[in-house]
């Protein structure tokens, strides 16, 4: 008799002891196992949690549709903090650094398509002086990838205009500066084949990644992207009249021997509002996942080569229509 009363007492204690340990741990998602997780770190009972390879979930539809690829660090590594991050911004998570890849690119691994959205000036609105651009640059999930900034002296911007020789720093959400891109001043006009556009892409600052070179044509506006040997790479070609008006504007990303499309860079349709009455563009970059992440890089300052080419001016009736104006 006194041994059973001891095993019943005993089997109480256990009892209680998981009820307590289960209320202090509640049970996970199901699929997901807290098994080797420090207390503390166990996710949450009704936690969502996704499966491997869609950590974000599916986007919404759009003209940038974009399945999320994993991201995050290598087990064991510590996630750096997001620093001094706006109100009402989202960053890109930080993503963990990558053997060959210059510091900073390692964001440009992880997606396939980029947004660019031009900040709107007051001062030009108002006043009419034109004063350096600022842009946002986010991945199609709409968390924002790098800051940039023009850095160009008033005079400059305000008597050269659109063919102002520039320079423009591109920022991670650290504050760092990744990408540096170099506008010389050169000739806007088809009708001088000696002098025409080109930009230097740099990552880190001070080290050529590519080059985006015009190439000289009666009709079309066509680009070579070079790699930072100036070995040729790719081809970029607009259409015959760049017009902006009601749709948006496509210029194709293609092989070396223009054969097969492999991206875009589009110029989009912002409204009848903002197009007329500010030079805010907002552009839309799509590559292969697969691309060297420098090409990546040398894509970016192709969009802003063109936004100052062709999308600069205020109002439709001052936008450039071809490479022969």
């Amino acid at each position: 008799m006194f041994v059973e009363i001891e095993y019943l007492n005993l089997c109480t204690t256990v009892t209680s002891r998981s009820v307590a340990m289960q209320a202090n741990n509640p049970a996970p998602a199901p699929g997901f196992s807290n098994t080797g997780y420090a207390p503390g770190n166990q996710a949450p009972y009704g936690h969502p949690q996704y499966a491997a390879g869609n950590f974000y979930g599916t986007p919404a539809p759009g003209p940038y549709a974009y399945q999320a690829h994993p991201m995050g660090n290598p087990p064991g590594a510590a996630v750096p903090p997001i620093q001094n991050q706006p109100p009402g911004t989202i960053w890109m998570p930080i993503p963990p650094p990558i053997p060959n890849c210059p510091p900073g690119l390692e964001y440009l691994t992880q997606i396939d398509q980029i947004l660019i959205h031009q900040q709107i000036e007051l001062l030009e609105i108002f006043i009419g002086l034109e004063s350096n651009n600022k842009y946002e640059i986010k991945n199609s999930l709409g968390q924002r990838v790098y800051f940039a900034a023009e850095d160009t002296d008033c005079c400059t911007r305000n008597c050269c205009g659109p063919a102002r020789p520039f320079t423009i720093k591109i920022m991670d959400n650290l504050g760092h500066e990744v990408i540096r891109l170099e506008r010389p001043l050169r000739c806007s006009s088809c009708f001088f084949p000696c002098c025409l556009q080109e930009i230097e892409i740099q990552a880190p600052p001070g080290t050529p990644v590519g080059y985006v070179v015009q190439n000289w044509h009666p009709c079309l506006p066509k680009f070579t992207v070079q790699d930072e040997k100036r070995m040729d790479v790719l081809k970029i070609s607009g259409p015959c009249v760049v017009c902006s008006c009601c749709e948006d504007v496509n210029f194709e990303v293609k092989t070396l021997d223009e054969a097969s499309n492999i991206g875009r860079i589009s110029k989009q349709w912002s409204g009848f509002l903002k197009e007329a009455f500010t030079d805010t563009d907002n552009f839309g970059i799509s590559f292969p996942m697969d691309l060297d992440v420098k090409m990546k890089a040398v894509m970016l300052g192709a969009c802003f080569l063109i936004d100052f080419m062709f999308f600069e001016s205020i109002g439709d009736s001052q936008q450039r229509a071809g490479v022969w104006q």
